[in-house]
C-alpha cells in the first residue's frame, strides 16, 4: 500500500461510523453574529477604498447622479428598478465611463458585493470594464457573513463577487487600481422605504 493509499484509508476510515455507513459531517458554520450589518458593511465597504452612500428610497435618484458626477456615457442593464437620467440600457461596455447595477446581496464581514447577473445587474462584463460601477443596493439584502451568503444565492447562477475597486500590488507591491476592473466603486446602501 503507498503512502497516498494508506492516507485515504485512514481518512475514510475516520469518516465512517461504527457499523460502516458513511458519517453525517456536520455543515452548521459559525454564522457572524452583528448588532449592525449595515453599519459594518460601510465600515468594510469604505476601508476597500470604495466610496458608500446611505439613503432613502425617495432619495436614490438623486445618490444616483451624484455618484456619476460627471460621467456622461452611462450603462444601466435591463431590469433596473429606476430610470437613470440619460442612460443608455446596452451598448459595448468598453465604451462607456460608468455604469449602475444592483447587487443580489451585500456580505458585512467583508464589505463584498455579490452580483448573480440577475435583473439590474447585466452581464459580467459590465461591472469590469467602466471606470466607475455604481452599485445599488438595499439594507435588507445585506447579510452577516460569507455562510450566510453562500446559503442564500443560488450556486447554478454565475457570481460576481466584489471587495472595492479593482486593485493589484503585483509591480513593486505598488497598489495599482483598475487594471482588471473599475478603478472606482461608490455602493448606495437604500435604508427604509420610499
Amino acid at each position: 500500500m503507498t503512502a497516498r493509499e494508506e492516507i485515504l484509508a485512514a481518512v475514510r476510515g475516520a469518516l465512517r461510523t461504527a457499523d460502516r455507513t458513511e458519517a453525517v459531517v456536520p455543515r452548521g458554520y459559525r454564522a457572524a453574529t452583528v448588532a449592525s450589518v449595515v453599519d459594518l458593511f460601510a465600515d468594510r465597504v469604505t476601508d476597500y477604498r470604495a466610496v458608500l452612500t446611505r439613503c432613502t428610497g425617495a432619495g436614490l435618484p438623486e445618490a444616483i447622479r451624484a455618484a456619476l458626477g460627471p460621467a456622461r456615457k452611462v450603462l444601466v442593464p435591463e431590469g433596473f428598478p429606476i430610470d437613470v437620467e440619460g442612460s443608455s440600457p446596452d451598448g459595448v461596455a468598453a465604451e462607456f465611463e460608468a455604469v449602475v447595477t444592483t447587487a443580489a446581496l451585500g456580505i458585512a464581514t467583508t464589505g463584498t458585493l455579490v452580483l448573480d447577473h440577475g435583473p439590474g445587474q447585466g452581464r459580467r462584463a459590465l461591472s469590469l470594464l467602466p471606470d466607475l460601477h455604481v452599485c445599488v443596493l438595499r439594507a435588507e439584502q445585506i447579510v452577516a457573513g460569507v455562510p450566510e451568503a453562500v446559503a442564500a444565492l443560488d450556486p447554478a447562477r454565475p457570481q460576481t463577487w466584489i471587495s472595492g475597486p479593482s486593485a493589484t500590488s503585483d509591480i513593486e507591491l505598488t497598489r495599482v487600481e483598475g487594471v482588471h476592473g473599475p478603478r472606482n466603486l461608490h455602493v448606495i446602501v437604500v435604508t427604509g422605504g420610499s
